[in-house]
């Protein structure tokens, strides 16, 4: 053999052995392919749109979803009430269809309508919460004075628009005087915000609703956060909230209990944490992919309000850990998508009204999930565009068009979509015209 031969033959060896790689090619890193993954799922997510599309999946799905578990969580409790299986779901339904055309037409105002809305709604909702305080008005459900009687089966509780008015409206009030540039001197920045906050939050305590006043609480301290607000002055409205907010609960049992009631996992000697240890009997019972739906046990009289604020528990009975952890992700991926539109706008307007309903949304849906899994006292507040309730569910659906509006008017997104319909059009015009040449016109008689 000659020798050019047997070094042909190492060197052909050599690279077998190495992979085919040349000797002075380098090694591709480990994980690689975990990088390229990385890679793409950040470039997807940083297109134009994104965010436009995650907050109008995200809400329909959390919306279809709810209604589903509506229908299942209700069915015994409108049988026990001697009404149709299916009279909480088309109560809820109905609400659904209402606010999709609400988040329809929210979608596609511009902000100046929105902000056209701001004093409007403020004022109704401050009449109508003062109103629910009249004798002979206002009625009393669970122990709380804040409905208003509408005729046959509908309420209205007005607190649930109170919170959409504080956004809007503080969203306008911070943007004007950032515009004047009046935001670094404290008494602009909390005067008049602070006070029509507690005010609305004094309307609604008088009828003891707790738990919407820390979601309307959660709310001025977002608005307050995006302004720009001083650690001491944050700190100092915080504290004379919390001392407001422990006055009300040590005058009532009712609320003390509640927070002895955090991590039960016993009735207590009275009963007094039925709900909750229920809640977690009925998310253990669930397993990885629960018992299936339309299963559960705990809703044949076990579990008390399970189609409105322990909805949550319900869905992990039957749909298992799989189902709680879908709509976390569901809540996560709008909430972030909200904190996207607020930090990459250049209006304030945009920026404080994105940012007030995102914290609306993930407050109280912190609120009510801690409160099913027992890391939180029981608030009594649904979960956002899940639980039954049409006065939650509509003002939620608008907030929620607000976003989607918002994430249009982005300069980015509206070049993207400005880019997409000529394309579109020009695409059904070449298929139109080509079609045309295609077909050759015959002559009369010819067939």
């Amino acid at each position: 053999m000659a020798p050019q031969d047997t070094a042909h033959d190492a060197r052909s060896r050599r690279s077998s052995a190495s992979g085919g790689r040349r000797p002075g090619a380098s090694r591709p890193p480990r994980g690689s392919g975990v990088r390229r993954l990385y890679e793409q799922a950040r470039r997807a997510w940083d297109r134009p749109l994104t965010a436009y599309y995650v907050i109008l999946g995200a809400g329909l799905l959390i919306t279809v979803l709810g209604l589903v578990m509506v229908y299942s969580a209700s069915m015994i409790k409108a049988l026990e009430l001697d009404k149709g299986a299916t009279y909480f779901f088309r109560k809820q339904f109905l609400a659904a269809t209402i606010g999709t055309v609400l988040l329809l037409i929210a979608s596609r105002m511009p902000s100046r309508l929105h902000r056209a809305l701001a004093y409007p709604l403020l004022v109704g909702s401050v009449f109508l919460m003062a109103l629910v305080q009249v004798p002979g008005i206002g009625m009393s459900v669970n122990g709380n004075q804040n409905w208003l009687y509408l005729g046959g089966p509908f309420q209205l509780q007005p607190s649930e628009f109170g919170k959409l008015a504080l956004i809007l409206w503080g969203a306008d009030l911070l943007a004007r005087k950032q515009d004047r540039r009046l935001l670094t001197q404290w008494k602009h920045l909390l005067v008049p915000l602070v006070p029509v906050a507690f005010l609305l939050l004094g309307l609604i305590m008088l009828g003891g609703d707790m738990g919407t006043a820390i979601i309307l609480t959660a709310i001025l301290f977002g608005l307050l956060w995006l302004a720009g607000a001083p650690t001491r002055l944050f700190a100092g409205v915080l504290g004379v909230a919390g001392l407001v907010g422990a006055l009300f609960i040590q005058t009532s049992a009712n609320r003390l209990s509640r927070f002895d009631c955090v991590g039960a996992t016993d009735l207590g000697p009275k009963g007094e944490c039925f709900q909750a240890v229920h809640g977690i009997y009925a998310l253990a019972s669930g397993g990885w992919f629960g018992s299936g739906l339309g299963a559960s046990v705990e809703k044949w009289g076990q579990l008390p309000e399970p189609h409105t604020d322990f909805i949550f528990a319900v869905t992990g009975e039957e749909l298992g850990l799989a189902g709680t952890l879908s709509v976390l992700a569901l809540f996560a991926a709008l909430g972030y998508a909200g904190i996207r539109v607020a930090g990459r706008t250049e209006d304030p307007f945009v920026r404080y009204a994105a940012g007030g309903v995102t914290t609306w949304i993930t407050a109280q849906a912190v609120v009510n999930i801690g409160a099913v899994l027992g890391l939180l006292p029981i608030a009594g507040v649904p979960l956002p565009l899940f639980s039954y309730g049409g006065s939650a569910l509509l003002p939620t659906m608008f907030a929620v068009g607000l976003l989607i509006a918002f994430a249009r008017e982005d300069p980015a997104a509206k070049a993207a979509l400005a880019m997409r319909r000529p394309s579109v059009g020009r695409r059904a015009g070449v298929r139109w015209k080509s079609m045309r040449r295609r077909v050759k016109k015959r002559p009369s008689g010819e067939r």
